[in-house]
């Protein structure tokens, strides 16, 4: 059984940036590409950000893109997002997920998941 927890969210202006991490414990999530998405109030849960298992390869949503960044490290169970530039459009509960062997194109699908933290709130104001 896998447990992903998240931490890192918080209250920041327009402008700012934040950390999120997520730890993965009680699986072997290394072998995993692992995903974040963000579900803003009344809007449908999105993609942000996904990498493979060895992080080569990355892949993101327009609407993030420049702006944040996705990474991993295996040997710590970690995965983070870096974000930067944040707007109060970015406002949202942000979730990490693992994805066990879905074809890297379809990363972006929140059905390609299986393990999903509790998620961690971010507050961008104007």
């Amino acid at each position: 059984q896998g447990q992903l927890v998240e931490s890192g969210g918080g209250l920041v202006q327009a402008g700012g940036s934040l950390r999120l991490s997520c730890a993965a414990s009680g699986r072997t999530f290394s072998r995993y590409s692992m995903g974040w998405f963000r579900q803003a109030p009344g809007k449908e849960r999105e993609f942000v950000a996904a990498i493979t298992w060895s992080g080569t390869s990355t892949y993101y949503a327009d609407s993030v893109k420049g702006r944040f960044t996705i990474s991993r490290d295996n040997a710590k169970n970690t995965v983070s997002l870096q974000m930067n530039s944040l707007k109060p459009e970015d406002t949202a509960v942000y979730y990490c997920a693992s994805s066990p062997g879905a074809r890297p194109t379809t990363l972006t699908q929140s059905t390609r998941y299986d393990y999903w933290g509790q998620g961690t709130q971010v507050t961008v104001s104007s």
